[in-house]
């Protein structure tokens, strides 16, 4: 029972970031320059991710240079370059429904990446929520520009894979500091861009102040630090489905604010999209704070290790690693392992033995590569 509070917990807070990315198409159209898509992007991302990264005072270092660089391109820089273009390209109802494949496509991959299954229940609610969107959003004047089905399709592929490497790859430093890791790389990539092909804005109003704010602080940052923690406790089958609810709040928002109607066919649609968002959470219930095999975080091996020298750094951990770069070496580390090391390091200690240890009968040895160091 209280697995599924937990499962069902996080859930509902990760739903309260594509709920708020729901209300972008109309703080755009009635609060941003017209005409002016990228730097509507470049804005959303660069200054909030700067700030968080000037606040935290910290940078990737090794490999996560790169891993921060693609997936600041995967998750920002690319998908809202997407984004836009398809917006500009095609009504918005195929935009959005081309974008509700997503779901199904983040499944797939995560079966291939981190061997979630892909299961029966999972086909069925992509094809109502794909259903669902088209219902909601897509009229009869609906055209296809061939460029246009491209970026959609293109940012849907690139939202899916950053969602599961995200996952794949784990968080190695707090969630302020990663989050602002990928909007400043996506913000960088699309700044030049910005400056290419539309330039800076001649003159900025009060009300255009007012949508970048908004845009920036809670659609973006607040949003995206929400959205990466409930990555890292979410299966991908259930996260990814909760970017349907999007569509579902502007529609809601046009009806809402622009008094727009809504007829019985849309309501229908907004019915199975919320069934497509709730039937992946039906299945087998997992606690949302246990990894699955490949998708270590620093949640994933339970509390830290407390260290209180360097000879007690070193003595768990292997010369420039830190139990963090244990725990995200994947199925080679037994979750738990780290704490009955550290116990049996202390006892050693206060022996004033510096004998390697053997490992407990209960906990499996380390491969070689990770064993500690003997002094």
């Amino acid at each position: 029972m209280s697995r599924d509070l937990s499962l069902s917990s996080v859930t509902a807070r990760t739903a309260i970031t594509p709920a708020v990315w729901g209300t972008t198409y109309i703080v755009a159209t009635e609060f941003l320059p017209d005409g002016q898509p990228m730097l509507a992007a470049c804005v959303r991302a660069l200054p909030v991710g700067l700030a968080f990264v000037l606040w935290s005072r910290r940078l990737p270092t090794g490999s996560w240079w790169w891993r921060a660089a693609l997936l600041g391109m995967l998750n920002i820089g690319a998908f809202f370059a997407l984004l836009f273009v398809a917006a500009f390209r095609l009504p918005g109802g195929v935009a959005a429904t081309a974008g509700a494949i997503q779901p199904l496509v983040a499944a797939g991959i995560a079966a291939v990446i981190l061997g979630e299954v892909f299961t029966r229940r999972t086909a069925i609610a992509g094809t109502a929520g794909v259903a669902g969107v088209a219902m909601l959003v897509l009229g009869p004047d609906a055209a296809l520009d061939p460029v246009g089905v491209a970026a959609a399709v293109g940012g849907t592929l690139s939202m899916a894979m950053g969602v599961v490497l995200t996952k794949h790859w784990g968080r190695p430093v707090d969630l302020v500091t990663f989050t602002g890791w990928q909007l400043s790389a996506g913000g960088l990539m699309l700044f030049p861009v910005v400056l290419i092909v539309e330039g800076l804005p001649t003159s900025v109003t009060a009300s255009n102040v007012a949508g970048f704010a908004w845009l920036a602080v809670v659609g973006t940052g607040m949003a995206y630090a929400n959205w990466f923690a409930g990555i890292q406790r979410l299966p991908v089958n259930i996260i990814s489905f909760l970017g349907l609810l999007s569509p579902l709040v502007a529609t809601l928002a046009g009806w809402a604010v622009l008094d727009q109607t809504l007829s019985m066919v849309q309501l229908v649609g907004a019915a199975l999209v919320l069934t497509a968002v709730i039937a992946p959470q039906m299945g087998s219930p997992r606690d949302a704070d246990t990894p699955r095999r490949g998708s270590a975080g620093p949640e994933a091996c339970g509390p830290r290790p407390t260290q209180r020298n360097s000879r007690d750094f070193f003595a768990v951990t292997g010369p420039g690693e830190t139990p963090e770069t244990l725990c995200r070496t994947g199925p080679d580390v037994v979750p738990g392992a780290l704490d009955d090391i550290n116990s049996a390091t202390s006892s050693r200690r206060l022996r004033g033995s510096r004998r390697p240890l053997a490992a407990s009968p209960e906990t499996p040895p380390l491969p070689p590569s990770r064993r500690w160091s003997s002094g």
